[in-house]
């Protein structure tokens, strides 16, 4: 067990004593439990975020501009054909892996477990969001007579409850030496006082640093390296809850290696010009993602001859060299600052459920790693042939709506 002492020190050095408020009323094992997690914890670096993300500035004079984006559909029959026929051939090389950010939980769903393990009734029978993933790179080795290697990254939160989903699930029938599980970092969460939040007596309140923290647990996790041992080329990454999501698109990747870029993402159009999606752009003449606040209608509407140069959206469906991703995984991207609601244990010991936001929560994000690079490669395409998020119970985004298009995309393939 770590010493007390030290970690007294430690917390009354950064101000946080009240982690141990409740010290003597927890038993051994809750007392082993909350010292080994205080002493993970990088009291540092969570009071250089708090004092550093205080405030976030708008950056002045900065240079955007519009970033090139190809349009699936708009591709000509021949040209299409000849992209296809060249990602096909890249692909039956067997240098590619697919990367599924699955750490997160079904909770917004009503669901109680991984958010993968969330089933859909895709007649004739019901599936999970993780089933529905494997079936697809399943297919992708059938057609391209390949392995491709599948790396999944969970949370400490659901790590256990995804392998054991997996191993009941006889890992749907995927060998599962081609599967490998590892799990996310994670931060404390803080008040808007710069105090960190307890779960529960024995346990800081923590949680996932974001979706850009992917490339430093796929290098610390030896990830990479089991990569570059597998001779892999290109990396796709996406996240689980897309079930509309192509984990082997030949055309996407021909462009891209075609475009002489390291990384590439699918866009989709955004129809609201005043929605708070951000959108592609360069600053500074690098690859970057141009908040909504900082879109002005000038920039919304900007075009040429009809072509819109700031609506190009995000879906989380990305492309990665190799070399770009050992490039990304020993840069230290930026964080981030969300403003969450979450429950915490008060000095009094109470669990306190606030009506209002209370905390915040340090994030990086895949994003910001494009601005390493001169360019990327932007492919739109159609939303519902290629998205359909699933992140709440009813609305555009939710298992109905999901299930429709997937049924629908089905339908019309065959």
């Amino acid at each position: 067990m770590p010493d007390l002492a030290c970690i007294q020190e430690l917390l009354k050095k950064y101000s946080q004593e009240h982690l141990l408020y409740f010290w003597e009323d927890l038993n051994d094992e809750e007392k082993s439990k909350l010292l080994n997690q205080l002493s993970s914890i990088d009291f540092e670096k969570i009071d250089s975020l708090y004092n550093s993300l205080k405030t976030i500035p708008i950056p002045q004079g900065e240079k955007l501009e519009p970033l090139d984006y190809f349009i699936k559909n708009e591709i000509l029959v021949k040209e299409r054909r000849r992209l296809e026929n060249q990602g096909t051939e890249i692909l039956k090389q067997g240098q590619y892996a697919v990367v599924t950010m699955a750490g997160g939980q079904g909770t917004r769903l009503g669901h109680k477990g991984p958010k993968g393990t969330f089933e859909l009734n895709l007649s004739p029978k019901k599936s999970s969001l993780f089933e529905i993933l494997a079936d697809k790179i399943k297919q992708a080795n059938k057609r391209y007579n390949i392995q491709i290697p599948w790396y999944i990254m969970t949370s400490e939160t659901n790590n256990k409850d995804t392998i054991s989903y997996f191993e009941s699930k006889n890992y749907f029938g995927y060998d599962k030496n081609n599967i490998n599980f590892f799990i996310q970092n994670k931060l404390p969460l803080v008040d808007t006082s710069g105090n960190i939040l307890l779960r529960e007596p024995y346990q800081v309140y923590e949680a996932s640093n974001g979706n850009g923290n992917l490339f430093e647990s796929l290098a610390t996790n030896n990830m990479v390296l089991d990569m570059k041992k597998r001779g892999i080329k290109w990396i796709f990454v996406s996240g689980i809850d897309n079930i509309l999501v192509k984990v082997a698109d030949p055309i996407f990747l021909a462009l891209t290696i075609n475009n002489s870029t390291e990384i590439g993402a699918k866009t989709i159009f955004k129809k609201d010009p005043y929605s708070k999606d951000w959108v592609f752009c360069k600053k500074d003449s690098k690859p970057a993602m141009l908040g909504y606040e900082r879109i002005t209608e000038e920039i919304t509407n900007a075009n040429i001859d009809g072509r819109f140069l700031y609506r190009e959206i995000n879906i989380l469906c990305h492309l990665f060299s190799i070399d770009a991703l050992e490039k990304i995984s020993n840069i230290d991207l930026p964080y981030h600052r969300a403003t969450k609601k979450n429950t915490y244990i008060n000095n009094e010991g109470m669990k306190i459920v606030p009506e209002k936001p209370n905390s915040y929560k340090f994030e990086t994000f895949i994003f910001d790693s494009f601005r390493f690079f001169d360019n990327i490669t932007l492919l739109r395409v159609q939303e519902e042939k290629e998205f359909a998020p699933i992140k709440d119970p009813v609305g555009i985004y939710s298992p109905d709506t999901a299930t429709k298009l997937y049924l629908k995309e089905e339908f019309n393939s065959k």
